[in-house]
Parts: C-alpha cells; sequence; structure tokens
C-alpha cells in the first residue's frame, strides 16, 4: 500500500487569522490537524504547538521504530506523545497570561502498510470513503453529541444546535487528556478526510462525499471542499487534510517480473 496525502487550510470569510494548523509527513505516514481555541493569537499558538510537537516528537518515533513497529506499540507512543503535548500547551498556558485557557482539537493519524492509527479529541473529525459509502469514523467529543447520545436531540437538530462548537476536551485545558484511539483497515482506493469543524459545519456529508466522488486530483479536491465552504459562508477557519491509498503497482509489476508471470 502506498499513500499520497495532501493538506490544505484557509481562514475562511469572518476570520482575521487562522487557528487551525494542519501538517503531515509522508516517509512516516503521519498526519496532524489541529484546530486551534484561546483569546487574542492563543488559539493559534495551541494548534501550531501541537502540531509541531507531534510531528517532532512522533514522527521521531516512527523513524527509529521504522516499519517493524505493531499497532500496539504504535497506539502506545501515540498516546505518549499526545500526553506530552497536552502538559507542553497546559504549562505555557499557565506561565504566560496572554495564553490562559488556551487548548486546541486534534486528529492524529498513522497510516502504515495497510492500517490506520486514528486518534482524535474534541470535534475536528475523520472519516472516510470506501467505494460509494461515506462515513465519519471518530466520535466528536462535544456537548451536542453528549445530547445526541442522549436522545435529547435529533440528528436534524444536532445540525443547527446552539451547542455544536462547545467540546468537552480538549489538548491542553487540562493537566490531562485522554486521547480516543482507533485502528482501522485501509484498503485501496480508500479516502480519508480529517478536517476542522470550519468544514464539517458548513458542508454536508452528501455534498464532501460528492467532492471525493469527483473527477481531479487529491490536492483538487481540497480545494474544492474549502471552497464549498467558504461558498456557504466559511464562518470559520477551513483544514483539510486527505489521504489516498494505492496499491503500490510499481512494486507489484516488480516482483512479478522477476517471478516471470
Amino acid at each position: 500500500m502506498i499513500y499520497e496525502i495532501c493538506a490544505q487550510t484557509d481562514p475562511g470569510l469572518k476570520r482575521d487569522n487562522n487557528e487551525d494548523a494542519v501538517t503531515f509527513d509522508l516517509a512516516t505516514g503521519l498526519c496532524i490537524l489541529a484546530d486551534g481555541m484561546g483569546g487574542y493569537n492563543a488559539g493559534e499558538v495551541a494548534s501550531s504547538m501541537a502540531t509541531a510537537f507531534l510531528k517532532s516528537e512522533m514522527g521521531r518515533w516512527l523513524s527509529q521504530a521504522g516499519r517493524q513497529a505493531n499497532p500496539r506499540e504504535v497506539r502506545r507512543a501515540l498516546e505518549i506523545c499526545v500526553e506530552n503535548a497536552n502538559h507542553s500547551i497546559f504549562n505555557a498556558a499557565n506561565s504566560n497570561p496572554q495564553y490562559a485557557g488556551m487548548g486546541t482539537t486534534l486528529v492524529i493519524g498513522v497510516f502504515q502498510a495497510a492500517y490506520l492509527l486514528l486518534g482524535h479529541i474534541g470535534d475536528s473529525r475523520g472519516y472516510r470513503l470506501r467505494g460509494q459509502v461515506f462515513g465519519q469514523i471518530t466520535k466528536d467529543h462535544s456537548l451536542r453529541q453528549e445530547q445526541l447520545d442522549a436522545g435529547l436531540i435529533t440528528p436534524e437538530q444536532a445540525l443547527t444546535s446552539t451547542n455544536r462548537n462547545l467540546v468537552t476536551r480538549a489538548v491542553g485545558v487540562e493537566d490531562a487528556v485522554l486521547v480516543d484511539v482507533s485502528e482501522h483497515r485501509v484498503e485501496a482506493g480508500d479516502i480519508y478526510l480529517m478536517c476542522s469543524d470550519g468544514l464539517s459545519d458548513m458542508v454536508t456529508d452528501e455534498s464532501i462525499a460528492a467532492i471525493l466522488l469527483g473527477q481531479g486530483t487529491l490536492e483538487q479536491k481540497a480545494g474544492r471542499l474549502i471552497a464549498a465552504a467558504n461558498e456557504v459562508g466559511g464562518q470559520d477557519n477551513i483544514s483539510v487534510l486527505l489521504v489516498h491509498a494505492q496499491d503500490d503497482l510499481v512494486r507489484r509489476g516488480l516482483l512479478s517480473r522477476m517471478l516471470g508471470k
């Protein structure tokens, strides 16, 4: 399995600054997206700290562990790195009054061989398109999600809920944080989307799926997703990270020639 990855971010139409941060490392299959929160520029600081710290620490571990690391080892390393990132942001917020209360949501994925290990905190999301089926593979840590789970609101009411941006879990807000980690088997042709709520709150799942199913490069599809959010108001910063899983046709072809097939 080989992976094509691209990431784009946009401030949207209503915000002067961009509190989202997104990055990836193709060599290790590491993908990270964060949506910061806090006064002044503290949201930018928190999301930038999270992405930079995790790319450095988790990327270093993946580079040293190589492809021999099993999913359980990767999961533990991811949990430790997120915990350390949380401590770093929490300590910065408590030592600098300008950054008091800052925090960030997080989606972090490791694509290796034919599996994805996906961690998330808050309401930034992970989705998967497999064939014609598109669906969310993370579950928001938000008051809106808790109300949905309790049956207090319907899915239709959730779309316009005033609580949709109230997260119940974030990186850096408390001295400890729990990251939800799930493992997914990857199939050739899958497209994975990581995004901030600037996309998911503005564009329906059906519209996102239609864009991903359409023609064009991965970069073009990322641009269309951002444009779609801006076309309906661009109320928030918009970040998307797309990953396309493909068979390693070159390697398979070489193996076939070596075997004389």
